[in-house]
């Protein structure tokens, strides 16, 4: 596992996008431009920090996690990679921050992570997963409820 530089400066409102594919910069812009629409109704503005930088090129979840883990205050991560580029929809690999060793017991751990660490979301459902998140309102195991309910697997907001 290659080493990417850490990011540890991040405002607690803004969710925090990876980008780790650089294949068309056409698409890019599309997701980006996504990712920066009002939410909620266009209640809220967006807020978003990216990383998009070629060292993360190709970097994997586990990569990514190590790259953040100084944010105590970061539930979960998105990733814009090759997958997120190709589909129609765009979906964005939604990963949680929780490990193991924050949880009660190996039964918490499994608890919260029913349907796995990782789920698909559409760059209009970021907000208000970081959103619920960051406030305690909803667990990650419910958004990955609702997307393991999806036909395709995607979380696709409220």
């Amino acid at each position: 596992m290659r080493a990417l530089p850490p990011v540890t400066v991040r405002d607690e409102f803004d969710a925090l996008v990876v980008r780790t594919d650089y294949h068309d910069e056409q698409l890019w812009q599309r997701v980006s431009a996504a990712l920066m629409e009002p939410w909620g109704g266009e209640q809220h503005e967006a807020r978003v920090q990216f990383v998009n930088d070629p060292v993360w090129a190709g970097a994997t979840v586990d990569e990514v996690l190590t790259a953040v883990c100084a944010d105590e205050n970061l539930p979960v991560v998105f990733l814009a990679d090759h997958v997120s580029m190709q589909s129609e929809s765009h979906a964005l690999l939604a990963v949680t921050t929780l490990t193991r060793e924050e949880c009660a017991d190996d039964e918490d751990y499994e608890q919260l992570t029913e349907f796995g660490r990782e789920f698909r979301i559409v760059p209009a459902g970021v907000h208000d997963v970081h959103a619920n998140l960051s406030i305690g309102n909803l667990g990650f195991e419910e958004y990955g409820a609702w997307a393991h309910d999806d036909p395709e697997g995607i979380y696709r907001s409220f």
